[in-house]
């Protein structure tokens, strides 16, 4: 997503959903003369993201780049108005349920002009190990702790998308939907994976671990018989935007 940005060098970039703070940190080597504020939910991620970026090669450029700030923030609940040039997010936006007003908060932070750049899931987004999941928590044994449960992320199409950016009043909207299959290396990997990233909303409604592994186990055993094994069926959906 990087490569698709033409940066001067001194522009004050907001990362939307910063996460582990690694393009947080790809930003800062990019932006010597400006400055990157990452914004998150999860206190745990934040904790991520100092971590990783007190731990990251000093940058290439010649002049030193200012320390990020870092901060925890809804998306939803932004209180920034025409704060800056640019907003980037990767892998973020699909948490949030409500895109209308989350793209007309990005907008209100931008500088008039300001550019919006981003990368989410999108279309059929993992849809086979989603339609796992919901199949074996609507079974006897695990439909008692998923009444009521929805699922927790919106993977809108382009065409929705684009809609909901010029809702908000976004001009030269652009977007897309990409393929990205990814195939993880064995169970293990498989179950971290899913476990952690993937569907530990799912997961926090079983009350033990031991039901959890059993869950987990399960999949792991489907995906194990899977074509490549243990695959799972990324799309991204890519949003450009500038602010009218």
């Amino acid at each position: 997503m990087l490569s698709r940005l033409r940066l001067r060098g001194d522009e004050v970039v907001l990362d939307a959903g910063c996460g582990t703070g690694r393009l947080t940190a790809e930003l800062l080597d990019a932006l010597p003369r400006g400055r990157v504020v990452g914004i998150d939910l999860s206190h745990n991620m934040l904790r991520s993201a100092h971590e990783h970026l007190a731990h990251s090669k000093p940058p290439a450029n010649p002049v030193p780049n200012p320390v990020p700030n870092l901060v925890l923030c809804d998306l939803l609940h932004l209180p920034f108005v025409g704060s800056f040039d640019g907003v980037v997010s990767t892998a973020a936006f699909h948490w949030v349920l409500d895109h209308d007003r989350l793209f007309a908060n990005l907008h209100r932070a931008l500088v008039p002009g300001g550019w919006l750049e981003a990368q989410c899931g999108g279309g059929p987004n993992v849809v086979g190990v989603r339609k796992r999941a919901n199949e074996l928590a609507a079974t006897a044994k695990f439909a008692p702790f998923f009444a009521g449960f929805r699922e927790p992320w919106l993977f809108q199409n382009a065409e929705s998308a684009a809609q909901a950016l010029l809702r908000a009043g976004f001009v030269e909207v652009e977007t897309s939907i990409e393929a990205a299959p990814t195939i993880l290396d064995g169970a293990g990997q498989y179950n971290e994976f899913v476990r952690n990233i993937i569907l530990r909303r799912h997961l926090g409604n079983i009350p033990s671990e031991e039901l959890r592994a059993e869950f987990m186990a399960e999949l792991i055993h489907r995906a194990s018989e899977d074509d490549p094994p243990f695959s799972l069926d990324y799309w991204r959906l890519n949003l450009r935007g500038r602010a009218g």
